[in-house]
């Protein structure tokens, strides 16, 4: 069974648009393009050579296969060399418009066809940026790890990685690190239900039961 796996560079504040630089998506007024630049260091940069170090194949949103398309199949470098040869599943509306090499549809359903792609034989599906595609995938329970990279710093207005609409779910750590510039990498992988209980006394006080029920 192949996992579905959402890799995403974060700040503080959730934020995950445009990390990469000032052109990458300004949709929206963004001004804050390229705010993971400045804080890669060899710690970061070798979890991320970690990441693409196992076959994969690509899942990406149709603005992120946009920009990826636009930029890869023109770069010489260690992540060019995975990027282009490994199989992209595009979310499009637009199937015909794919032009990058070993790149297919979703589909008109993507919940039902990812269902069945994750039945299937084959490598990991590797999520890169793809928000709007997070979103659904959240929604509908199918992200079976998350490994974010967190930023120490608040970009305020922003695409947010997690909305109003994901499955509730229970996630443990798997593993971490933090790099010397205070980027703290960590894998998150699913780990059944939510789970509640409670501190409270199980003898309210009459300033607690007034409170519940002029909070309903």
């Amino acid at each position: 069974m192949r996992k579905i796996i959402a890799a995403t560079f974060v700040s503080l504040d959730g934020v995950m648009q445009a990390p990469g630089g000032p052109e990458e998506d300004p949709v929206g007024g963004f001004q804050f393009g390229g705010w993971t630049f400045h804080y890669f260091d060899e710690v970061a940069g070798a979890a991320m050579d970690e990441m693409f170090s196992k076959p994969f194949a690509l899942l990406l949103g149709r603005r992120t296969y946009d920009i990826f398309a636009a930029y890869w199949p023109y770069q010489k470098d260690p992540i060019a060399d995975v990027f282009n040869p490994a199989t992209k599943y595009v979310a499009t509306h637009r199937p015909d418009s794919l032009t990058w090499q070993n790149t297919q549809s979703l589909g008109p359903d993507v919940v039902a066809r990812l269902r069945q792609l994750k039945q299937e034989d084959g490598p990991d599906l590797l999520i890169q940026g793809s928000g709007n595609l997070i979103q659904t995938l959240l929604a509908n329970g199918l992200i079976d790890e998350i490994r974010l990279m967190i930023f120490p710093l608040l970009l305020g207005k922003g695409k947010r990685l997690f909305g109003d609409d994901a499955m509730p779910a229970a996630f443990k750590l798997i593993k971490s690190q933090t790099s010397s510039t205070g980027v703290i990498m960590a894998t998150y992988e699913r780990a059944g239900e939510v789970r509640t209980g409670s501190f409270a006394q199980q003898e309210p006080s009459e300033a607690e039961l007034e409170r519940r029920k002029n909070w309903k």
